[in-house]
């Protein structure tokens, strides 16, 4: 009897094997058939989940976010909105092994975004999503009677910092670990409350 496969699952393993090749090989080996062959499957197989390579990569692109957006829904959520902002930036940065290889894959697919309009498309979801989460924890930490000119600038600033501590503990893990990290959040969110 055949085995019944379930699509959503297939579709995140097809994901996970892009993943698998942009970190080892690069972005542009990330192709129908080294996606399939990585993932043990056919290339007419794989063609039944994505139709085309394009698909493929948006949906592994789409999945980053997705995941960041499942672990910031799932955290208790502090009272304390500096608790809370620390907590929130931690699952933005690449922290532990899942979280580096989500911002591997995510600074990967940048480049590539500014020729693929379904990439930029998401690309520029993640960025928008990004920043006004920033500015919630800053609106937040700030406090009610900050005015708006603050929370933007503080926003922007805050913004720039996880953007720019991914890249470097993407370029420089050794110089740019999950403790640093941790320190440089706490020292700026220390600044901004």
């Amino acid at each position: 009897m055949p085995r019944v496969v379930d699509p959503v699952e297939r579709r995140r393993e097809l994901a996970e094997a892009v993943w698998r090749v942009i970190r080892r090989d690069g972005l542009e080996q990330a192709s129908v058939r080294n996606v399939a062959r990585e993932a043990g499957l056919s290339m007419g197989s794989l063609r039944h989940y994505f139709d085309s390579q394009s698909n493929l990569l948006a949906f592994a692109l789409n999945m980053v976010i997705e995941r960041i957006e499942q672990r910031i829904s799932a955290l208790d959520l502090q009272a304390d909105p500096r608790l809370r902002a620390e907590r929130v930036l931690a699952e933005l940065l690449p922290m532990d092994a899942e979280r580096q290889a989500e911002n591997e894959v995510w600074l990967a697919f940048t480049a590539r975004a500014q020729a693929d309009p379904e990439l930029r498309a998401l690309r520029d979801r993640g960025y928008d999503v990004l920043h006004a989460g920033c500015r919630r924890l800053v609106q937040d930490l700030l406090g009610a009677g900050a005015s708006t000119d603050d929370v933007d600038l503080q926003a922007e600033r805050l913004h720039a910092l996880v953007d720019g501590l991914a890249v470097h503990a993407a370029t420089r893990p050794d110089r740019n670990g999950p403790e640093r990290m941790a320190a440089l959040v706490s020292r700026h969110l220390d600044d901004l409350a």
